[in-house]
């Protein structure tokens, strides 16, 4: 059963790894984005801007040097913005953060990696006839890149761009359990954690604890701490250099399954799904 699953998941990862050009210009309400990121590249390729026509946007230090109008040629950017948060320098280009998501939607129409996730979330709504969603983390939240909602599982509502804390939603954890060692001790120095229910952990001992744990069982969790009447499960993407930047889960309303139970029946199709979106991101 499971074999025949990941069977379907791979077919649909095989179909979705596709250039990302070609996988947005198929869809007619990117039409209009994908002119103009290529006018834009032809007037600024002559200065050491590269442009996907997608979005994704890498400036090198002598296009920053070249350009001294560059606001005026790219609407909205702003080199300072490395500054806040919205953009990381890696010695040679400048690359956009999931924190962009704060100056608009555009980001996320623009971007590759939420239409390539879409599918494979309305596949697992399909099979489970619960929400799905994908996330990154952005400092100490998670941001939501791509969603596939069948009813409202909370008291607010949850779309592209919302955001939670990363320590009490199985897509914090599991995307937490994954980072460095450094890096998730830094976290739990300087995070307050929060009760959002009486059952959110809320010691960091025992959040260390628990991330230990989703590492190695590979999944994360969680019984009502966000909210009570809320459960989810979420599993990492882990691609071939195994550096996690993205998660999937499921969420679900407490009285329609116990924990073993979610794990049980979700945890299989969510398994499937991650090892299938390695190949088409």
């Amino acid at each position: 059963m499971w074999d025949m699953r990941y069977s379907t998941w791979l077919g649909l990862g095989a179909m979705l790894a596709l250039p990302s050009y070609a996988a947005h210009a198929a869809t007619e309400a990117t039409d209009e984005i994908i002119v103009t990121a290529q006018k834009r590249a032809q007037r600024l390729n002559d200065v050491g801007l590269t442009i996907n026509v997608v979005g994704q946007t890498a400036l090198n230090e002598a296009g920053i040097s070249a350009i001294g109008d560059l606001p005026k040629l790219v609407p909205g950017f702003n080199v300072q913005k490395t500054r806040l948060g919205y953009a990381v320098f890696d010695g040679r280009f400048f690359s956009l953060t999931p924190r962009i998501l704060r100056l608009g939607y555009a980001y996320l129409s623009s971007a590759s990696i939420p239409a390539r996730l879409q599918p494979f979330l309305e596949n697992i709504s399909e099979e489970t006839g619960e929400s799905s969603s994908a996330a990154m983390l952005d400092g100490d939240e998670i941001v939501y890149i791509a969603r596939s909602a069948t009813r409202r599982i909370m008291s607010i509502g949850l779309g592209v761009g919302s955001r939670l804390p990363a320590y009490c939603t199985s897509l914090g954890r599991a995307l937490l359990a994954y980072q460095p060692e450094a890096e998730i001790e830094a976290y739990l120095d300087r995070v307050s954690l929060a009760p959002r229910t009486r059952f959110t952990i809320t010691e960091a001992e025992k959040l260390r604890a628990v991330l230990l744990a989703v590492r190695e069982q590979g999944y994360a969790a969680i019984d009502e701490e966000l909210e009570l009447g809320l459960r989810s499960i979420a599993v990492p993407v882990r691609p071939e250099n195994g550096s996690v930047k993205i998660a999937i889960n499921i969420g679900t309303q407490a009285v329609r399954y116990q924990t073993a139970e979610m794990v049980e029946r979700f945890l299989p199709v969510l398994k499937a799904a991650s090892q299938a979106i390695r190949y088409a991101l």
